[in-house]
């Protein structure tokens, strides 16, 4: 490429005229707080997932910390975490008084493994919360081990709205599912984050803690918990409502993108340099990332450079939590040998509906 070319994007959001119209809607009704439209984005996507209850909030990592506090989990309490994640995952833990324990992940899957959990697992264990990372669904046998174990199921599945896993939707499976709308992600809103779960309780005491602890009662409304304020804009909910509808367009376009990109680089014999993503066998994956990794030590930086000085951006795939300053005293389990080489090899590179084969 020339230094002309147009800049290549990591990703840029499937936005238009549709959302532009449901904004205005919104704008134009004067009722701008929480209102119907997230009410019927939450039963919408509910629907979507197949899961009785979709509560809105304001990012992925306000969900969980809803997920955390709805079930119970606090102070004395250790809660199982993939080191391979980006940092809210962990963060959420410590910011309702428990412990994570970080672990180690799978090399193909990126995510974290049933070996992982119960190599971690002590009387002080509670919850384990996975993260179906990248798009790329948790396989059944990690649900099944956490629930043999007696653990709560928190997934992280910021990544991963769409994803099927043997005919089931993620966001069906978990206790508490949470899904991230910023806008890497396959659907966006801005910002903003959903909870599924098929729990009647847990749905109403994370409703509660949602909306600063307050419920209907006898006596009218009361503040019943310690809560805050995790709301979403109905500008938000009527942008997430346009995007639901075409999430089914959106990740079959990134499939069969992702699934161009893997035909290439073996179509060039690449596969002893770069390894594309591995997708799980009755599973689909949405390739929220496309992200390969790269088998040559200390190329990944370097083919990054050479990629941005012809204008093609690029990012790491995440992070080793266990090397971020901020973990260095978390509990964790082994060396987590694995997600320190993802963090120093995967490469994720542009997929979005404006790339072309050209």
């Amino acid at each position: 490429m020339s230094e002309a070319q147009e800049k290549i994007y990591l990703m840029r959001p499937s936005v238009g005229e549709e959302e532009l119209t449901a904004i205005k809607e919104v704008l134009d009704s004067g009722f701008l707080t929480e209102g119907p439209k997230v009410a019927e984005f939450e039963k919408n996507f509910a629907s979507y997932v197949e899961a009785k209850y979709a509560i809105a909030t304001t990012s992925c990592t306000t969900a969980l910390e809803l997920g955390l506090r709805a079930i119970g989990i606090g102070p004395g309490d250790e809660v199982i975490v993939p080191d391979f994640t980006y940092p809210a995952t962990a963060d959420v833990v410590y910011l309702v008084g428990a412990e994570p324990v970080l672990v180690d992940v799978d090399l193909r899957t990126y995510n974290i493994t049933p070996e992982a959990i119960k190599n971690s697992f002590t009387k002080r264990t509670k919850a384990a919360m996975p993260v179906s990372l990248f798009g790329q669904p948790l396989s059944e046998d990690i649900y099944a081990t956490a629930r043999e174990l007696g653990l709560f199921i928190i997934e992280d599945a910021a990544c991963s709205a769409g994803a099927i896993v043997n005919g089931k939707k993620v966001g069906s499976i978990a206790d508490f599912t949470c899904f991230s709308f910023h806008p890497r992600k396959v659907i966006t809103t801005g910002e903003g984050g959903m909870l599924t779960t098929n729990n009647d309780e847990w749905a109403e005491k994370a409703k509660c803690l949602k909306k600063f602890g307050l419920e209907a009662t006898d006596k009218g409304m009361e503040f019943l918990e310690i809560g805050t304020n995790y709301k979403m804009s109905d500008i938000l909910g009527a942008i997430g409502l346009v995007q639901l509808k075409k999430i089914e367009t959106i990740i079959e376009e990134r499939r069969a993108k992702a699934h161009y990109y893997t035909k290439l680089i073996k179509e060039a014999d690449l596969e002893e340099y770069i390894l594309p993503p591995y997708e799980l066998p009755n599973a689909r994956h949405t390739f929220q990332t496309y992200a390969c990794y790269v088998k040559v030590d200390g190329a990944r930086d370097k083919l990054r450079s050479f990629l941005a000085e012809h204008n093609v951006e690029t990012q790491i795939g995440t992070f080793a939590l266990h090397l971020q300053p901020a973990f260095k005293n978390t509990k964790k389990i082994d060396e987590c040998r694995n997600s320190r080489l993802l963090y120093e090899n995967l490469i994720a590179l542009p997929l979005h509906h404006l790339l072309t084969k050209e």
